[in-house]
């Protein structure tokens, strides 16, 4: 009973930020002016951005591909990229629930242990990570002044609003409890894992993980590799550069304006919630009042694009959904034993 509890807890309470964030988004603004912006919306800026986001997605489904082939495996193009698809997809309904379920995916469609693509997931995040800290770095060289204006607004204030309520005795207290339940949590896990046997199942599914850790020592095409975790992002700008000429609030705005709201959105659609819903919309209209755009046409540009990014998640993930479910009945009845005849 409590296994089934604490999920549900959890899934309420990402629920409860989201409607929070989004509260916090729209507080104040006519729903029915951020409605009445989006109807001018130019719909071939917007074509032109999801054919772009598509692009990005075969991408990130051939660079996984490369991460997958030094661990001795050959997975379809098709596969990984539907893989990529339905994980999308399913972190709309709990985040980084798709992790998993884009590896059970390849992992059933490809005959590949789950463990070992989980290892090249994390690898991919890591490498995600990496990229959206060196966007960070370029906003910071091109847009210096409005990136410090947007971390104080956002981050810094706040926080210091929140913290000037507790005293110092207060704070000191929490870290000294957060320290020792962490040392606490980490002493338990030694315990337990030294009394597993060196041949046991967890032990093969950690050092799994580990091989599919290190895939990117072995790459057979490092390079390729390289440039699609370049193109990846590229294409993410660019599908944020071509939806500015939807409106025509944003319409002005350059490629410096582009790559701060990709930024803004990145950090957005990193934050613990489903599909970024409410963070991205807070962030992204933030950004946009640096540029002079007003709130309210500002949460008209972070729907629409947040929207156009929903769109093509639930298109092609239910889309790859269905292609794997016919796939794998196609692979039950060719492999169904013939029977004897009536």
């Amino acid at each position: 009973m409590k296994g089934k509890i604490i999920p549900v807890l959890k899934y309420v309470l990402l629920f409860t930020v989201t409607f929070f964030l989004l509260f916090f988004a729209f507080k104040g603004i006519s729903v029915k002016a951020v409605l009445r912006e989006l109807l001018k919306a130019k719909f071939g800026w917007l074509l032109l951005s999801i054919i772009i986001s598509l692009i990005a997605l075969i991408s990130r489904g051939y660079r996984w591909k490369l991460l997958i082939e030094p661990l001795g495996y050959r997975p379809s193009l098709k596969n990984t990229t539907y893989a990529v698809m339905v994980g999308y997809l399913a972190n709309l309904a709990f985040p980084r629930l798709g992790e998993v379920t884009r590896c059970g995916s390849l992992g059933t469609a490809e005959n590949i242990p789950l463990n070992k693509l989980l290892g090249t997931v994390v690898v991919e995040r890591i490498i995600d990570v990496i990229s959206l800290l060196i966007c960070i770095l370029l906003v910071t060289i091109f847009e210096f002044e409005r990136l410090g204006n947007f971390l104080k607004k956002i981050f810094t204030d706040p926080l210091n609003a929140r913290l000037t309520q507790f005293t110092s005795f207060t704070i000191g207290f929490v870290i000294v409890i957060i320290v020792v339940l962490i040392l606490v949590a980490l002493i338990l896990l030694f315990i337990r894992y030294s009394k597993r046997k060196s041949g046991s199942k967890w032990t093969a599914l950690i050092n799994g993980f580990i091989k599919g850790l290190v895939s990117i020592k072995h790459l057979d095409k490092p390079w390729l590799f390289v440039f699609h975790s370049v193109f990846i992002w590229l294409l993410y700008y660019l599908s944020v550069y071509v939806c500015l000429f939807a409106l025509p609030f944003t319409s002005d705005l350059g490629f410096a304006a582009a790559l701060f709201l990709l930024v803004a959105g990145g950090l957005g659609m990193s934050a613990p919630v489903q599909g970024g819903i409410g963070a991205y919309h807070l962030l992204v209209s933030q950004g946009l009042l640096l540029y002079g755009v007003k709130l309210e046409n500002g949460l008209s540009f972070a729907t629409l694009l947040h929207s156009l990014q929903l769109v093509t998640v639930i298109t092609t993930g239910s889309a790859a959904m269905l292609l794997f479910f016919i796939q794998r009945k196609k692979q039950k009845a060719h492999f169904a034993p013939a029977t004897s005849g009536h």
